[in-house]
């Protein structure tokens, strides 16, 4: 019976497609910038415009003391010359990793145009009041979710109903205070040593290109191709 599910399960696997939205677009190396930040902005821009479900989305992973990797799922607040952004609370897993490792490494994929970007550097904070900033310009919900969270994210919940009660106050603190801040909550920046972008091709000749930092280059940036 066993043998029989596991089998069921691995053809379910295996008969599995990647939607893509229509014919996938063509990413030709030799048109790519000296520099990876504008190739990102324009190919979260497409993705947004093609219908891509939360575009700004990404993979963080983190590794503390331990060395053991860790993943979850957040939002891009932006990326400028200064690098990549997000918004976490510090006493969290990942804040904590964070500080014991202060290096990290972003993945998004946009399937609808079978494209992907990773992105890995040396991540600091910055600073109280652009970490104020950023929460303030955050939806109410979210603001709620981080007054709710601040000191709490990743520890162990007692009860489901201690949720609500928590997340019941926050609510109203954040309707009666818009600008309240969190106290643990704080931005991060990833400072990017290394950015590659990949994109599907229909035979799978797939496109490949790594930006590494490099002074002597061209924008600071050396340019490659890798082997799909």
């Amino acid at each position: 019976m066993s043998e029989n599910v596991d089998e069921a399960f691995r053809a379910l696997l295996r008969g599995l497609r990647v939607p893509h939205a229509g014919e996938l677009p063509v990413f030709d190396p030799a048109t790519a910038p000296d520099a990876p930040l504008p190739l990102f902005r324009r190919w979260l821009r497409e993705a947004a415009e093609a219908g891509e479900p939360g575009p700004h989305t990404m993979t963080l992973a983190t590794a503390g003391a331990d060395c053991r990797p860790s993943q979850r799922t957040v939002m891009l607040h932006d990326a400028d010359e200064r690098g990549w952004h997000f918004g976490t609370h510090r006493t969290s897993r990942k804040g904590r990793e964070l500080t014991e490792r202060p290096y990290a490494s972003l993945a998004f994929h946009w399937m609808r145009s079978g494209r992907q970007v990773r992105v890995s550097g040396r991540v600091r904070e910055a600073g109280p009041e652009e970490s104020a900033a950023d929460l303030r310009g955050r939806s109410p919900a979210a603001l709620a979710a981080a007054l709710a969270g601040s000191g709490r994210q990743s520890e162990v919940l007692g009860s489901y109903e201690e949720l609500l009660r928590v997340f019941e106050a926050a609510y109203e603190r954040a309707e009666r205070e818009p600008d309240a801040t969190a106290p643990t909550w704080t931005l991060y920046v990833l400072d990017a040593d290394e950015v590659e972008f990949y994109q599907e091709e229909a035979l799978r000749r797939h496109v490949r290109v790594r930006y590494r930092r490099d002074p002597g280059e061209r924008g600071g940036w050396r340019r490659e191709l890798l082997w799909p």
